[in-house]
C-alpha cells in the first residue's frame, strides 16, 4: 500500500475513533448466478450480505461479486456449498465479516491468503465483549453503529487498490463518497430516534444483535436469546424478560428476519405487548431490489444503508 493511502486512511480512522436466527435457504448473488462470469472484472467472494453491499459500493462496475450468503440467512449457522468453495477458490480476493461471526467458517477463511476480514481495522476498544459466556469471542454484530462499521471501508479500498491498482482511485474515490455516506447516515438516524423518549428507548429483540446499536444510539437492550444459535435462552432467562417487559411497561417487542419469530410472539403473549409488524434485520440485510418509503424517502433494503434506515424506522414507529 502506498504511503499517502496508509496515511489518509489512517486519518480517518483516528477521527472515527473520536467520534465515537432460523436460515432461508438461498444465496444472494451481487451480479452473478454462477461462481464467476468469464471477463476482465476483479473476482470478488463475500460471505454475508453487509460484506457484499460494502464491497459493492466500493468496487463498482470493476468487481463481481459471489455473495457465499443471501438474505435471511443467519450466518452464525451457515454451511458452506459446493459452488461456494468453487468461489472461494477461484476469487482474486475474498472478504468476510470477522470476529468469528461466519463461525463454521472462520478457520477456513483465515487460511485463504487472498481473504481480508472487513472488522480487521477495528481496535480492541471499539468492540463489546458480551456478559453472557456463550463463547471466548467478542460481540460480532458491529455493523449497528454505522461508524464503526465505517472502519471496514479502508480494508476494503486497500484490498482492492493492492490487487487492482489500475483502479486505485476509482476504488479510493468510493471508499471516501460512502464514508460520507454513512456519517450522514448516522446523523439521519441520531436525529430521528430523538422521537423516542428517553424512558421509552428499551429495545426488545429476538437474540442480542443490538448490542453496538444500542451503545451508538443510547439504547437498553433486551434479547431472548444470546449472541448466536447455541446461545438459547432457558425459562428462567424467558420469565425475567416477561417481568422486564412488564415492569418497564413496554408497549412493543421486534421480531427479526433471520431469526424464528415463535419465541418473540410466546413472550409477547405472556407479558401482554405488542409485536412489531416489521421484522429487524439484525444478521443480513433484506432483499437486494426490494423498496421501502417512509416519509416520502424511499431506499433498498437489501443496502445496508437501506436496512439501517428500515430498523430505525420501525423502531421510531413501535416506540415513540
Amino acid at each position: 500500500m502506498k504511503k499517502q493511502n496508509f496515511v489518509k486512511w489512517a486519518l480517518i480512522l483516528s477521527v472515527l475513533t473520536l467520534g465515537s436466527c432460523g436460515d432461508k435457504e438461498s444465496n444472494q448473488v451481487w451480479e452473478s448466478s454462477t461462481p464467476f462470469e468469464a471477463g476482465g472484472k476483479l473476482k470478488i467472494a463475500a460471505t454475508t450480505t453487509m460484506v457484499q453491499d460494502l464491497v459493492g459500493v466500493i468496487g463498482g462496475d470493476e468487481v463481481e461479486i459471489y455473495g457465499l450468503m443471501g438474505e435471511g440467512v443467519d450466518p452464525h449457522s451457515y454451511t458452506e456449498r459446493p459452488s461456494d468453495r468453487t468461489a472461494l477458490k477461484s476469487a482474486d480476493v475474498v472478504f468476510y465479516s470477522g470476529l468469528h461471526l461466519e463461525e463454521k467458517q472462520q478457520d477456513n477463511l483465515e487460511r485463504l491468503k487472498t481473504s481480508h476480514a472487513v472488522t480487521g481495522a477495528m481496535e480492541k476498544s471499539d468492540l463489546i465483549v458480551p456478559e453472557e459466556k456463550y463463547s471466548n469471542y467478542v460481540d460480532p454484530h458491529v455493523w449497528g453503529d454505522p461508524m464503526l462499521w465505517a472502519k471496514a471501508i479502508p480494508v476494503v479500498v486497500d484490498a482492492l487498490v493492492a490487487k487492482d491498482p489500475k483502479n486505485s482511485e476509482k476504488y479510493t474515490q468510493r471508499g471516501a463518497a460512502y464514508l460520507a455516506q454513512l456519517i450522514e447516515l448516522d446523523k439521519w438516524a441520531r436525529e430521528r430516534l430523538s422521537e423516542i423518549p428517553a424512558d421509552r428507548r428499551v429495545l426488545v429483540t429476538s437474540h442480542d444483535a443490538f448490542m453496538y446499536y444500542s451503545r451508538a444510539f443510547d439504547f437498553e437492550v433486551r434479547a431472548i436469546d444470546g449472541l448466536a444459535p447455541g446461545d438459547k435462552g432457558g425459562p428462567k432467562k424467558v420469565q425475567n424478560l416477561i417481568t422486564f417487559i412488564k415492569e418497564k411497561q413496554l408497549k412493543m417487542i421486534f421480531p427479526e428476519s433471520a431469526a424464528n419469530s415463535k419465541g418473540i410472539s410466546a413472550i409477547a403473549k405472556d407479558a401482554g405487548v405488542a409485536v412489531s409488524k416489521h421484522e429487524l434485520f439484525a444478521d443480513a440485510t433484506g432483499k437486494r431490489g426490494e423498496m421501502e418509503t417512509v416519509n416520502g424517502e424511499s431506499y433498498d433494503l437489501g443496502s445496508y444503508i437501506g436496512m439501517m434506515k428500515h430498523n430505525v424506522n420501525a423502531i421510531v414507529e413501535g416506540l415513540k
